[in-house]
């Protein structure tokens, strides 16, 4: 690797800052928990006066962050003073060890967070059951968008498709009260959580999961979709939860919709209307990619979302979320 330096205690913030912009990668070597202080050091917060330079610090932020790095050994064994025992969580994230390897400091606490919810799970009042979120898997802490599905009444005998099931919390709201789902994901990741999920929930045998783009053959009385709600490129693997470049998957699960309902099916399309405090889309727009592929609006409801970004005033966004709203949208063919 090039332009790696080893770097230990004595190193300031200031001369990392430094380093850094040279284009420079730092291998840590001093004492783990002074890596951590040194990676918070870094950081450099910053008030966002639109979405465009939010995204800008956002992708300069990670570049930069992940500079620091941290060496472990062929058995995920990191060897500085005062470093955690990370050998589980890294095999969760990873899988088996396939040698010595350095990582970004900031994933590896990423791994390490990720591993703490995994075990520890997310309850889900809707299900009565708690969902375990993996790595590299976007957790349902936006409780709202599981609770106004929970409110909606099922057709009878539902056959359903959740498209883009992450970690199959709809799937098994869907299941659990009657429906026999096909859901689907892109992320191999997502398929194994879901199906550790939903084993654990005690639904597996009402869950057929498949990796696979978008609808899976066929037609369902209900096509369940939370897809990502602002419109914009990801910069990390985690950030294609929340960011659809150019809308592309909203388009295309709008364009397949009709073509996979049954007559009187119905398509449920939970979304954020972030982008359109954001400037991203307006509702105008919104509406009319409902029209053009063939659909009617049947009903829609709405919550305001309770996470915690929402009600912080530090958040650089939170002019615009202040003002968000989670929508279900009932969506049939006209």
């Amino acid at each position: 690797m090039d332009n790696v330096i080893t770097v230990d205690d004595r190193l300031s913030a200031r001369q990392a800052d430094s380093l850094i912009a040279q284009g420079n990668q730092l291998v840590w070597q001093g004492d783990f928990q002074h890596a951590k202080q040194l990676l918070t050091a870094l950081k450099r917060p910053r008030k966002a006066l639109n979405f465009q330079q939010y995204r800008n610090h956002q992708a300069d932020q990670a570049r930069r962050l992940n500079s620091l790095l941290i060496a472990m050994d062929d058995q995920y064994v990191i060897p500085l003073r005062r470093a955690p025992e990370v050998a589980q969580a890294c095999r969760e994230a990873y899988g088996a060890s396939d040698g010595p390897r350095l990582i970004p400091l900031r994933e590896l606490l990423g791994v390490i967070g990720a591993h703490q919810l995994r075990h520890k799970g997310i309850e889900i009042p809707a299900l009565n059951d708690r969902i375990h979120p993996h790595y590299g898997v976007f957790a349902p802490t936006r409780a709202e968008y599981v609770e106004l599905a929970a409110a909606q009444q099922l057709p009878k005998a539902t056959i359903a498709f959740d498209i883009g099931t992450g970690t199959g919390v709809l799937a098994a709201l869907l299941a659990g009260r009657g429906a026999r789902v096909i859901a689907t994901d892109t992320s191999s990741r997502a398929i194994a959580c879901a199906r550790d999920n939903l084993r654990r929930i005690g639904l597996a045998d009402r869950v057929e999961l498949l990796h696979h783009d978008l609808f899976p053959p066929g037609r369902a009385d209900l096509v369940v979709c939370n897809p990502p709600w602002i419109p914009a490129r990801p910069i990390t693997e985690l950030d294609h939860a929340v960011y659809d470049e150019n809308g592309q998957m909203l388009q295309a699960w709008l364009d397949g919709l009709a073509e996979h309902l049954t007559p009187d099916g119905e398509g449920w399309l939970i979304l954020s209307d972030l982008a359109e405090h954001l400037g991203l889309r307006t509702r105008a727009e919104f509406l009319s990619k409902i029209t053009r592929a063939g659909l009617r609006v049947a009903g829609c409801d709405s919550v305001v979302p309770g996470h915690r970004k929402a009600n912080d005033s530090r958040d650089p966004l939170h002019w615009a979320r202040a003002k968000e709203v989670t929508s279900l949208w009932r969506l049939k063919v006209s």
